[in-house]
């Protein structure tokens, strides 16, 4: 049971709905999911058979993104939601070996990922899991264990990394994102991850088997994607696939966008400033 001074126990959690963080975690190879959840991943299979490394070239842009939040930007807290379950690396693990200072909230819907995750953090002062939904951003900052744990005052890196905004238009998920925005003070900054829409086959395939699986997961054109950053200035080198994206040194030598494997060219990554 709970008490004052500690956090809700966590939810019974539903193992005949498949939800992203258990099929993430399937097409990772891991063991956290259930039969459903690895239906969902047969499914991404199906249409994109590439699609576990899609999720681990995801993790990979994370921890890009984060390292460069917090050796360029010197970030030092973090807001993670949809962080989905513990697998390598993660962002307390790419922040606090930079920073050993560096606070993360990590969030996510999916209860099993509570249960996991404070068993993983039991001793880790500078990081928090709790269950709340994007789509409810009031919840979030409203949340007793953010507030208590980051300061509002100083900047913060909102992430929305691996859940994506794959929402349907209709659901308006920038106005989720907006309400956290304008929460945070300037300085901080925005990092997401996103399916996106040039017309290829294999895109559509993934947007497919996003709907087949979860329910949702429509693509977007990059122009689209681009919106989701709210009119804020992204940092270099924009807006680009994972695979060419590397904002702590974005003149990097990278390849042409036509030179990439078609899985290569599925998700793309930015990071946005408040100013």
């Amino acid at each position: 049971m709970a008490t004052p001074d500690s956090p809700d126990p966590a939810p019974e959690f539903d193992t005949t709905q498949p939800t992203i963080a258990r099929v993430y975690d399937a097409l990772l190879g891991g063991k956290d999911n259930f039969a459903a959840d690895r239906e969902g991943a047969a499914a991404y299979l199906k249409y994109v058979p590439d699609a576990g490394r899609c999720a681990i070239e995801n993790r990979e842009a994370l921890v890009k993104g984060v390292q460069y939040l917090v050796r360029t930007a010197g970030i030092d807290q973090f807001l993670d939601i949809g962080s989905g379950l513990p697998t390598q690396k993660n962002t307390h693990q790419a922040a606090q070996e930079i920073n050993p200072e560096a606070k993360v909230a990590y969030v996510d819907n999916d209860p099993i990922v509570l249960a996991h995750g404070r068993a993983l953090l039991a001793t880790n002062n500078s990081t928090i899991v709790v269950t709340a939904d994007l789509r409810e951003p009031e919840s979030i900052l409203e949340n007793k264990e953010i507030q208590a744990h980051l300061d509002f005052s100083r900047p913060i890196a909102l992430m929305v990394v691996g859940l994506h905004m794959h929402f349907h238009d209709d659901e308006q998920p920038d106005e989720w994102v907006r309400t956290i925005m304008d929460r945070l003070v300037p300085g901080s900054y925005l990092f997401l991850t996103d399916f996106v829409d040039t017309g290829e086959e294999l895109q559509k395939g993934m947007e497919r088997a996003g709907l087949e699986s979860l329910g949702n997961g429509w693509i977007r054109t990059p122009e689209r994607i681009e919106q989701h950053f709210l009119g804020m200035p992204l940092v270099p080198p924009g807006l680009d696939f994972l695979a060419r994206w590397f904002p702590e040194d974005p003149e990097a030598d990278v390849p042409d966008a036509e030179d990439l494997q078609p899985y290569q060219r599925i998700l793309m990554a930015g990071i946005a400033k408040k100013v």
